[in-house]
């Protein structure tokens, strides 16, 4: 802004900046839009065993950033797991730049990182019984967490943070979708465009994470 030079232009000059002053704006950044956030309860045998929440927050620009976490806490007869998990995935003009994973499990705490280098993504998956490096050279646009957001029509693959690879994934039926990689399946159910269940299917039990308001 340019005031004007001079006596006779104080009042104007004086006039202008009580109003930019008064304005909510003044002096703070654009707030962001606030987080879509989606929560769902996660059951084994019919037994509530943990959380799992989803948040997308639209962010400066063209940027996304999509959150998952999940807490876990199992004991069945001779079977304990306890699992905390969270992914960050933060996109740029609908490109994957970044990607994080943190796991703290009574097994250990491991992680898993994809970075964007301009040219290629550097990979890193560090997680239990899973050690994988890898460079990938096209853009990832699409990733596990997206799902949580809307149907993944036409979409053959997902990004698989935890793993630093893709799962392919499918229409089974209208509205029913699988995610499969190396032997393992998730079925993806929605409902108006809403992601209401996931059965993460497991030789000894399926786990089945249902939405809740």
């Amino acid at each position: 802004m340019q005031l004007l030079a001079g006596p006779r232009y104080f009042w104007q000059n004086f006039a202008l900046l009580l109003s930019m002053l008064m304005s909510p704006a003044f002096g703070q950044g654009a707030k962001p839009a606030p987080a879509e956030t989606r929560r769902y309860a996660i059951e084994v045998a019919g037994l509530r065993v943990g959380t799992m929440t989803a948040t997308r927050q639209l962010q400066a620009g063209t940027e996304v950033v999509y959150t998952l976490v999940s807490d876990v806490k199992v004991d069945i007869l001779f079977y304990h797991l306890k699992i905390y998990y969270q992914v960050m995935n933060r996109f740029r003009g609908g490109q994957l730049q970044l990607s994080t994973v943190e796991a703290h499990t009574n097994q250990g705490d491991f992680s898993s990182r994809a970075e964007w280098k301009g040219t290629h993504y550097d990979i890193v998956a560090d997680q239990y019984k899973h050690l994988y490096r890898a460079t990938e050279t096209k853009p990832i646009t699409y990733a596990v967490t997206n799902l949580f957001f809307g149907e993944p029509v036409g979409q053959q693959r997902a990004y698989a943070e935890y793993f630093g690879d893709y799962f392919d994934v499918g229409r089974d039926a209208p509205a029913r979708y699988h995610a499969r990689r190396a032997g393992r399946e998730d079925e993806y159910q929605y409902t108006n465009g809403q992601l209401v269940t996931i059965i993460k299917k497991n030789p000894l039990k399926n786990f089945i994470i249902r939405q809740v308001p």
